[in-house]
């Protein structure tokens, strides 16, 4: 059975025409600017979520790499 290439999103164009653009690179650097910004003053409360996001992301992982084997999109 021959398979054929699954159809991009719809806007998919639009973001990637938006990034590529001096508007979208001046929202990037703002949005890596906040970021940073708020990673620097909020720096306290960052590390101590840490211990708690930890098995969040291991969870996260198991559940991709679980999942990675049938490929149907189910859960």
């Amino acid at each position: 059975m021959k398979e054929y290439p699954k159809p991009a999103p719809p806007g998919g164009r639009r973001i990637a025409g938006l990034l590529r653009s001096p508007a979208g690179l001046a929202i990037c650097i703002v949005l890596a600017g906040a970021g940073l910004a708020l990673a620097f003053e909020h720096r306290v409360h960052l590390l101590a979520s840490l211990p708690l996001l930890l098995p969040l992301a291991i969870c996260l992982l198991m559940h991709v790499f679980m999942h990675r084997g049938h490929r149907s999109g189910r859960h």
